[in-house]
């Protein structure tokens, strides 16, 4: 249930995340220029309405739609929503969130359905008049029954609230929100409730206090503020002071979630700040005109209302003193966990919200060893270079165990041990019941990799027979031809300006295109591998290629490498190299393998990272 809410909420938030910078901008024509606010300016202020009533909700459906549907889902999502903001007179933040991602599901289902059944030159008639008809559809749809349904549930929502602040029982919601915080539901509560219902009532009064109660960065302060002057390990008393600058001036709260995790009785602390400072604010009246985001001090005070600063600052002066005084005696009397093991229970919890591997501390090995299989959906990626690193990495071992990598859906017979990200799962269990299964979050850098090797280590205590290492060393073979063809000086870039994830994936497929390596079909068939799985490996790689339907689209071995030196954001990591792959068979193995090779050594990744000579960057993988 947990991981379900968790995932679910970060979907909510992954649509508004991205247009945060709209909402500033809204906020910021409703701070300076309305009737109220610090430069009156009547004909500037008309900017306000129609950025809130049309351009926040289509940007939020547009990016609903995208993350479903791709760029096709984006736009069906804007069009449907146009009908839903006509069908009612409410602010449709939360129309928007619901048919964006119903809109790219639908397109989406439309294009499976005709894949592969468009007679040629057909195919931009039918792309184009399948998003305008079925968007019309459902744009109406959204006029005559989303769009109302959507304003009776804000109207509902809205109103519990409004009987939540009339009798003074808003402050209680703080007894909920902290712990979600730190279970990071923070941005999901945030961007996925109160913002909608603040708009709502931003509209209304011009200001809201549903602003206030996540994004208030003084209940964190206060429990840094304790650790940093009564913590006795001095490694956490000295991480302290950084981490109240990233947390207060920064807004970045998951900052101060280790301090929590390390004594969670001082979750007490947070919890009563809150509370009295949610009463404070409600009865001061005060609010603010637009989200808060990130939660920093400075956007605080950015959007608050003209002459209500100082109310806002109190409001977090009292939050921060509250916090410490209450942290202050637990910080002093309870003995602390290590700030170290907080942190990595912290990114395991955060694996676990955004619904990858939770990274363990002891993988059992359960069953006699003889073969190992990393799977990823097609069997030609992400699960060979896992596989070839770990196979490299346990051969001093002379265990004698085979590594190999398939498609999940072909595990074989025999395998022991399954290695897969944890969105596979399920289909690892179908295809290799037999099997022990171990989930990972990324095949170069993880946890549970880090314990199987450490249970294989134990168990080898440095004794194996001769044949046993003749065994462990036998890795694909190639022929020096097909080493020549597979990159190409041509096929490597270096100095790309950042782009989005699927403006990269495209980038790789159309250059393996270009190169004669694929059909073009193989391109959609990458961002659609994309979306099972993410094909980021770890140590600022990504690897993106065609799922195992799109094999046929390749037409010769070949990889191409393209560097982004401010990185590429894959989900919450940034890759700086992302290499496109187009496998027949096992031929382009023994090049992955040498690109393994070469990112496992700190300084060959960055030369990697930072060359601008393609002969030199191919060089390396002679």
């Amino acid at each position: 249930m947990k991981t379900a809410v968790q995932k679910f909420g970060k979907f909510l938030s992954a649509m508004v995340m991205p247009n945060i910078g709209a909402f500033i901008a809204w906020g910021f024509i409703t701070a300076l220029f309305i009737e109220a606010g610090w430069f009156p300016n009547e004909r500037i202020a008309s900017i306000q309405t129609p950025m809130l009533t049309y351009l926040l909700p289509i940007l939020i459906a547009y990016q609903g739609g995208k993350m479903v549907g791709g760029d096709r889902g984006g736009v069906m999502g804007a069009i449907a929503t146009v009908g839903v903001i006509a069908g009612t007179d409410s602010v449709m933040l939360i129309g928007g969130m619901a048919m964006g991602p119903f809109a790219g599901f639908m397109i989406k289902k439309f294009d499976k359905a005709v894949e592969g059944k468009i007679p040629a030159g057909f195919e931009m008639l039918v792309n184009n008049f399948s998003v305008g008809i079925i968007g019309m559809i459902l744009a109406i749809f959204g006029y005559y029954i989303i769009g109302p349904v959507m304003a009776a549930i804000l109207a509902f929502l809205s109103g519990g609230v409004a009987i939540l602040i009339q009798n003074k029982l808003l402050p209680l919601v703080a007894i909920f929100i902290e712990p979600a915080k730190v279970l990071f539901l923070n941005n999901a509560i945030n961007h996925g409730i109160f913002t909608p219902i603040g708009t709502e009532q931003a509209l209304e009064t011009g200001k809201s206090i549903m602003y206030m109660i996540e994004a208030n960065p003084g209940p964190g302060l206060g429990v840094l503020l304790a650790y940093w002057a009564f913590a006795k390990d001095k490694v956490t008393k000295s991480s302290a002071p950084g981490a109240v600058i990233i947390h207060f001036f920064g807004g970045i709260h998951e900052i101060y979630f280790p301090y929590i995790l390390m004594n969670p009785v001082i979750l007490i602390a947070p919890i009563c700040a809150s509370v009295v400072t949610i009463f404070f604010y409600s009865l001061m009246g005060a609010g603010l005109v637009s989200p808060a985001s990130p939660g920093s001090i400075i956007a605080f005070l950015a959007v608050a209302p003209k002459g209500e600063q100082l109310i806002v600052l109190a409001g977090v002066l009292i939050a921060t003193v509250i916090s410490f005084l209450v942290a202050s005696p637990i910080v002093k009397m309870a003995g602390s966990k290590n700030l170290d093991d907080a942190t990595e229970q912290m990114k395991s919890m955060k694996a676990e919200a955004k619904g990858t591997a939770v990274p363990t501390e002891d993988v059992k090995i359960s069953v006699e060893i003889k073969k190992i299989v990393f799977s990823c959906d097609a069997g030609m990626g992400s699960s060979a270079m896992g596989a070839t690193k770990f196979r490299n990495r346990i051969k001093p071992l002379n265990l004698g165990i085979t590594v190999i990598n398939t498609s999940v859906d072909n595990v074989p017979s025999d395998a022991d041990i399954v290695v897969c990200q944890e969105v596979l799962q399920e289909r690892a269990k179908t295809s290799a019941p037999q099997a022990q299964l171990i989930t990972i979050a990324n095949f170069l850098q993880d946890a549970n990799l880090d314990a199987l090797y450490q249970s294989l280590a134990e168990k080898a205590n440095g004794v194996v027979s001769a044949p046993e290492k003749e065994a462990v060393s036998t890795v694909v073979e190639q022929t020096e031809s097909a080493k020549q063809t597979v990159i190409v000086k041509e096929g490597i870039k270096t100095g790309l300006s950042s782009v989005t994830k699927e403006e990269a994936i495209d980038a790789a497929g159309k250059l393996l295109y270009e190169l004669g390596y694929v059909n073009e079909n193989y391109i959609p068939a990458m961002q659609e591998r994309e979306k099972t799985v993410s094909t980021y490996m770890g140590l600022g790689v990504a690897i993106p290629h065609g799922t195992s339907e799109a094999k046929g689209e390749v037409k010769k071995t070949g990889i191409v490498m393209l560097q982004y030196p401010e990185g590429v954001s894959f989900g919450e990591e940034k890759a700086y190299l992302v290499f496109g792959i187009a496998g027949i068979g096992d031929e382009h193995l023994d090049l992955l393998a040498k690109i393994g090779g070469i990112i496992e050594d700190e300084a060959q990744l960055e030369k990697l990272k930072t060359a601008t000579d393609p002969e030199e960057i191919l060089a390396m993988f002679e």
